[in-house]
């Protein structure tokens, strides 16, 4: 196989049903993506992240911090593996707090936000300032080393560490997703005074332009953070090595 035919490879890793990958799995593809979802709350499959390209973390109903949890403690090993090979890491909202917690930050419960909010970017090129979908509860603190790139009132929303980049925010979230969100998580817009109709109708109303910033900020990260190029895995060169 030569370097032109080889595919980006992707490993997603989705917690539970109502999270999939949503507009993840879309760019991959345009892209010339081979995405491997992994469920890993539900499979302990032996993954090792040289066999992929890059790794997207999506986000998850529990928090970053909760090592009860044995999927948490699976991914951590996962994201330090994948430190060690080098291979760059997209996380998305838990998957950003996971990382931050990964390479030293603190994760911990902090001021929720919820709907379509914008945020203060110092690399709008890279991260546009939005609005973006937010629904979180915790945040966390910026790993030594880190870059700041975007921020709130509530904390941190994006940040690049080496090669890879963690989120805040839910750049990969549909229509299809926000429907089933109110349907699972109703309880918490409950509690937060959120109302669920004008929720599905704002996401509805944004689906073009969400959809526009996503694939301006996911092809930010795979040529400027990754490194990968619009060429994707050829343009690393211990690609074909381990392949």
């Amino acid at each position: 196989m030569t370097d032109a035919e080889r595919r980006l490879r992707a490993l997603i890793l989705q917690k539970e049903d109502p999270t999939p990958p949503g507009h993840v799995t879309e760019w991959l593809a345009e892209r010339g993506g081979e995405p491997d979802v992994y469920r890993i709350d539900l499979e302990e499959r032996d993954v090792d992240p040289r066999d992929y390209d890059l790794i997207v973390s999506l986000g998850s109903e529990f928090a970053a911090f909760d090592d009860t949890k044995e999927f948490v403690r699976r991914e951590s090993r996962l994201m330090e593996r994948a430190g060690e090979a080098d291979v760059p890491i997209l996380g998305l909202c838990f998957g950003g707090q996971l990382l931050a917690r990964v390479l030293g930050g603190r994760g911990f419960r902090a001021t929720s936000e919820i709907g379509w909010l914008p945020v203060r970017s110092r690399e709008p090129d890279l991260v546009p300032e939005g609005p973006w979908f937010q629904w979180h509860f915790d945040s966390f603190t910026l790993p030594e080393g880190a870059s700041l790139i975007a921020d709130s009132d509530a904390g941190p929303q994006a940040f690049v560490a080496a090669r890879s980049l963690g989120l805040q925010f839910h750049p990969e979230v549909t229509v299809d997703i926000m429907d089933e969100w109110v349907r699972a998580y109703r309880h918490e817009l409950d509690a937060e005074g959120v109302d669920p109709d004008a929720l599905l109708e704002e996401t509805k109303r944004r689906a073009a332009d969400s959809k526009r910033m996503a694939w301006r900020l996911f092809d930010g990260f795979l040529e400027r953070v990754a490194g990968l190029g619009s060429a994707g895995p050829s343009s690393r060169p211990d690609a074909a090595a381990r392949r």
